[in-house]
């Protein structure tokens, strides 16, 4: 059960309501994340506008998915894990590369290297060395697509702390933490 209500999109109003409509139609229904972020309609605007302007960046959908998966078996956020990996699946991964990108592996040097460098990233919480952002660029990433890297990493921390610290419950398909 979650520990804050879950904002019902048909019982509400105003911006809230139309960025409901908004995520409800890019996913055919309105996940629980979404709608225990509605609380503040602020943050589901920031968040929203997040996953808009990251799914247009450089950075192609599955290797974000990637990292999302990275990101969430690291937090322990079953909710992330579940969903990023549905998302992964419908951005072309194979149910092996999910599995991996689990553990922040890859068998493509380049996924690799962006996944070892997320996992950096978020164990020493955003303290990374010279020699981290080195390897990215060694393994082909320009600048701006190590920047994106690092807003994927910080787009899934808040996205995995908004569901481990207030228990959503996962309503896509369980993925087991490894």
């Amino acid at each position: 059960m979650s520990r804050i209500p879950l904002i019902n999109p048909q019982e509400t109003h105003g911006e809230r309501q139309a960025l409901l409509g908004q995520i409800h139609s890019a996913f055919g229904a309105t996940p629980n994340m979404f709608r225990a972020v509605a609380n503040s309609t602020a943050a589901l605007k920031s968040m929203w506008g997040a996953f808009g302007a990251l799914g247009g960046g450089v950075i192609p959908a599955k290797l974000g998915e990637q990292i999302a998966v990275a990101i969430a078996n690291r937090n322990a956020c079953g909710y992330c894990l579940a969903a990023h990996t549905a998302l992964g699946r419908k951005a072309g991964a194979s149910s092996e590369e999910m599995t991996a990108a689990q553990g922040g592996e890859s068998q493509d040097p380049k996924t690799a290297a962006a996944l070892r460098f997320a996992l950096r990233v978020v164990e020493g919480r955003g303290g990374i060395a010279d020699a981290d952002v080195a390897d990215l660029r060694a393994a082909g990433f320009d600048d701006e697509e190590i920047v994106e890297i690092l807003a994927h990493v910080a787009l899934n921390l808040f996205t995995n702390y908004v569901n481990v610290a207030f228990a959503v419950p996962v309503d896509f398909p369980g993925v087991k933490l490894r």
